[in-house]
């Protein structure tokens, strides 16, 4: 590896012609990123950080590699421009108070940063440090504990932010200049928002998920979260709520004078939104469905760009084989086709569950027994007459599996897609449960059989154009699964290791975010593990199978937020929370405790969760920009003697000592390292000999004389 100073920057040497002319004609040849061990200090085990690298190697046999490291853009605790990032806010964007400890009121502020979109929005005013001005939206799902110390997950209205970037135009290094918060008083709030996803036309699309049980809530309000949501979000005690106001896909765009609009797709259904991911032709979508007894979703909107209208569409799954995660054909069955607008209007009218089904409670003629979230339990139901539309999109999950869809998926998490290979990818977190053969003949259907990974298994799916679902009809996207099989296949442990892992270390736990870099050919995967001491953040290359651990997270947190930017104003990033630090530790003790004081007085007692991103992977432009300049050649006694240096060869071992001030350089013939201040480095070229003068890489060169 290079000593750190030389980095990516711009060098402007006297080179000779041919070494131009051949360092021209050398490309890139393999990019892999080379990981990083798992912590095992307490110190280490309680902190976010990268000591991983990508490494280029060119077509000449000449290696470069790039460190990572990972730069906190801000604690969701802060205040930016006067705004607490994670602050939960009022139908009036006032801040919702936590009354949980009398007579001391404070703001609720969410520890659990998720998805986040790094964007620029064309015509944005530049900022006042003069770099390029971006945009990033940044999803704050729950809040995990009141000031009492109780749960607040879900009784308290999300959150989201737009935060103005400042992007450096040498070095690339984001910092945060303005934040406001997203207004969501014209769709009835925001409700539990996970992933999410940039769209191809600059938007992004948000998600809610764990969609509250209409039927529950119709026998018992308090049964689920919806009252105590709308409470909080109307600041109205006798406001009760609607269940089917939130579970949608929300789409934001923010415009050029740093103003947001905000709209939600009921057309898209109503389920446990993970995310949406946008196909390459602009109108195909792909989600995660998260939770237990859940399913697959397939989306086609009617136009390009426009989510406001479509076809809706659920997986059967026809299993072929058992083995990683299983492997099965997908038929796709039509729930039906809306707008925005005919779904929205079933939510106005206050359409209730007991308005969509009628209900059994056992083997009854005309009625579908089936299983699926949020329930969890059996259930007898039959649509009444006319009201299949409300049902297919209200309840897209029961609907479907009337009709026949599979509801056996569990903790289906993130998707991402590889256009250029027709490949979807889908993590789902634990293959358990309503995922492994029923023994007991319990369920009312058993399409998925597979064995148990724990761990979880990251799915591939083939896409193909030319579909029929099952009723015969073309399906009008070139963008359908077809196929799907386990891809990267955690590893459960027969007992727990020392530091508490129940699953192999350096294999993915329980796979959630997923993010694909076209530029790389590389899938990152980013853990919400209970089974790792510690969560990671994973670089899997899609054409060697290599997977490389990049990022590692404090114990007891998640990785969150995952998003790979490939150049983006000449810079590349992978965005990476990190939320809940400490929640979930699994380490025994006394490392627990050590771990835990260090992460106490690092998150603010736990209260803060963190947004930044992995800095240092080059982009393809960088990678040319070192071959052409780094392996440039020049007369070192020349470069040397006119930078006030002193020179001296020996004929014994063929080697040259440059000396400058108390620095000194020695490099040999022919040797492609040279020794720094005592430091070995590698470089581009060997050194050598060329009409009678030695000739060293001027990069490295320059960097020793400018020291």
């Amino acid at each position: 590896m290079l000593v750190p100073v030389l980095g990516l920057a711009l060098l402007a040497p006297s080179v000779l012609p041919n070494m131009a002319h051949a360092a021209n004609d050398v490309k890139v040849k393999s990019v892999e990123f080379v990981g990083m061990a798992a912590p095992t200090t307490p110190q280490d085990m309680a902190k976010m950080y990268s000591g991983a690298s990508v490494q280029v190697t060119y077509t000449d046999g000449s290696v470069k590699s790039f460190p990572l490291t990972y730069k906190t853009l801000f604690k969701t605790d802060e205040s930016i421009n006067g705004t607490i990032a994670g602050v939960s806010q009022d139908k009036n964007g006032k801040p919702i108070m936590d009354t949980s400890v009398p007579n001391s009121p404070t703001p609720f502020v969410s520890d659990a940063p998720d998805s986040n979109s790094l964007f620029k929005v064309d015509g944005a005013k530049a900022t006042a440090k003069g770099g390029n001005p971006l945009s990033l939206i940044t999803h704050y799902e729950y809040i995990t504990l009141n000031n009492a110390g109780k749960s607040a997950y879900g009784m308290v209205p999300a959150s989201m932010s737009l935060t103005t970037l400042d992007q450096d135009k040498k070095t690339g290094e984001l910092s945060p200049t303005d934040l406001k918060k997203v207004d969501f008083s014209g769709v009835d709030g925001l409700w539990i928002p996970c992933n999410g996803s940039l769209t191809p036309w600059n938007t992004h699309l948000s998600s809610e998920e764990y969609e509250a049980d209409a039927r529950a809530f119709e026998a018992d309000p308090t049964q689920t979260f919806v009252s105590s949501f709308t409470k909080s979000y109307y600041q109205d005690d006798k406001k009760v709520g609607n269940p089917y106001a939130n579970g949608y896909i929300p789409e934001v765009t923010v415009l050029a004078d740093n103003t947001t609009t905000v709209v939600k797709h009921y057309s898209m259904g109503r389920f446990s939104h993970e995310l949406g991911r946008v196909a390459p032709d602009m109108k195909t979508v792909f989600f995660g469905d998260d939770g237990g007894n859940t399913m697959l979703f397939l989306y086609v909107a009617d136009k390009a760009k426009d989510l406001s209208a479509g076809t809706l569409y659920a997986a059967k799954w026809i299993q072929t084989s058992d083995e990683n995660g299983g492997s099965a054909n997908l038929q796709w069955i039509p729930l039906g086709h809306a707008t925005d607008a005919e779904v929205k209007s079933y939510v106005d009218k206050g359409l209730k569950f007991s308005d969509i089904f009628e209900t059994a409670d056992k083997d009854t003629a005309g009625f579908t027994k089936i299983k699926s979230y949020p329930s969890g339990k059996v259930e007898w139901l039959k649509v009444k007459p006319g009201m299949e539309k409300a049902a297919a999109f209200l309840e897209s999950r029961r609907y479907g599996a009337v009709v026949g869809a599979t509801a056996e998926f569990n903790k289906m998490e993130g998707v991402a897609v590889n256009a250029k290979d027709n490949k979807v990818y889908v993590a789902m977190s634990y293959v358990e449960k309503s995922m492994e053969k029923d023994t007991k003949a319990a369920d009312p259907t058993d399409d998925i059989q597979v064995k148990k990974i724990k761990a979880g298994v990251t799915y591939e799916l083939d896409m193909k154009g030319g579909q029929i679902d099952r009723s015969k009809q073309p399906i009008n996207s070139e963008y359908v699964p077809s196929m799907m099989k386990g891809l990267i296949v955690g590893q459960d442990l027969a007992k727990a290791d020392s530091k508490g892992n129940t699953a192999a270390e350096d294999l993915v736990a329980n796979p959630d975010n997923l993010s694909y870099s076209d530029e790389l050919r590389t899938l990152f995967i980013g853990e919400d593990s209970g089974m790792h001491s510690n969560n990671f953040t994973w670089a899997y290359n899609v054409d060697t199978k290599k997977l490389s651990r990049i990022l590692s997270i404090p114990a007891g947190g998640e990785a969150t937020g995952l998003q790979v930017v490939d150049n983006l104003n000449g810079f590349s990033y992978v965005m990476s929370n990190m939320q809940h630090p400490g929640d979930e530790m699994i380490l025994p003790e006394p490392l627990k405790g050590q771990v835990d004081a260090v992460i106490n007085k690092t998150y603010d007692n736990k209260r803060a969760g963190v947004v930044g991103y992995v800095s240092g992977i080059p982009t393809s432009g960088q990678m040319i920009e070192w071959m052409s300049t780094d392996k440039s050649l020049s007369a070192l006694r020349d470069m040397a003697e006119a930078n006030g240096a002193t020179v001296k060869w020996n004929e014994s071992d063929r080697s040259v000592t440059v000396t400058k001030g108390s620095h000194s350089l020695i490099v040999k013939i022919n040797d492609s390292s040279a020794i720094v201040d005592g430091q070995t480095v590698q470089l581009p070229y060997a050194s050598r000999i060329e009409n009678e003068k030695t000739m060293m890489s001027t990069s490295v060169l320059n960097s020793f004389l400018s020291r």
